[in-house]
């Protein structure tokens, strides 16, 4: 099993930052579709998972998804965060989702679908601290219902496929041969 060394601490932590500042800003483009109902704001709550995807289908380590999401978390609670202290704890908890996705493909999977799989458990993370923070409890069962189904498919379409054709970009131009160099498998993938 890979370890993670200090260098790819100190990247996932970048990674973390820059999503960190680009939760915080997120908010006001979350209060603004919210008023527009029928839970479209839980589409776009998907960006708020997408550091841990991104930061695994880079760096390809066990760990990575967890520090990143915990890292974007603290970022977005530093910068400000309208949410206060919470962030942290729903960032921990999506970061568990998505890091448990990539071991149950033992870490050797980064495929859009394995994202889009990181993606709903993320927002399955997300859910269950709702559910602690009393804010989804007293929702009429098609509300919940609906309210789920909005999450989990902003899940999908933002932290995992976005995340996935986001990496896939950043691969073509070369930067993350930077973190992650051309292995043999990778060679032999291109060849199928």
């Amino acid at each position: 099993m890979k370890r993670l060394k200090l260098s790819d601490i100190l990247i996932t932590i970048v990674i973390a930052l820059v999503f960190g500042i680009i939760y915080k800003l997120w908010g006001p483009v979350y209060n603004l579709v919210k008023p527009f109902g029928l839970h479209v704001g839980d589409i776009v709550y998907g960006m708020w998972f997408i550091a841990g995807t991104v930061a695994m289908l880079i760096l390809r380590k066990p760990g990575v998804a967890l520090l990143a999401e915990t890292a974007a978390a603290s970022g977005e609670f530093l910068v400000g965060s309208e949410y206060g202290l919470s962030v942290l704890l729903y960032g921990i908890v999506q970061g568990l989702g998505t890091e448990l996705v990539f071991a149950l493909f033992r870490y050797k999977r980064y495929t859009a679908f394995v994202a889009a799989l990181s993606g709903i458990a993320a927002a399955a993370g997300s859910l269950i601290m709702d559910v602690a923070y009393g804010y989804i409890l007293d929702l009429a069962l098609w509300n919940l219902l609906l309210l789920i189904s909005a999450r989990v498919l902003g899940g999908i379409l933002i932290a995992g496929i976005f995340a996935y054709f986001l990496v896939e970009a950043l691969e073509k131009t070369g930067v993350t041969s930077l973190v992650r160099p051309a292995s043999h498998e990778d060679f032999k993938a291109l060849d199928k």
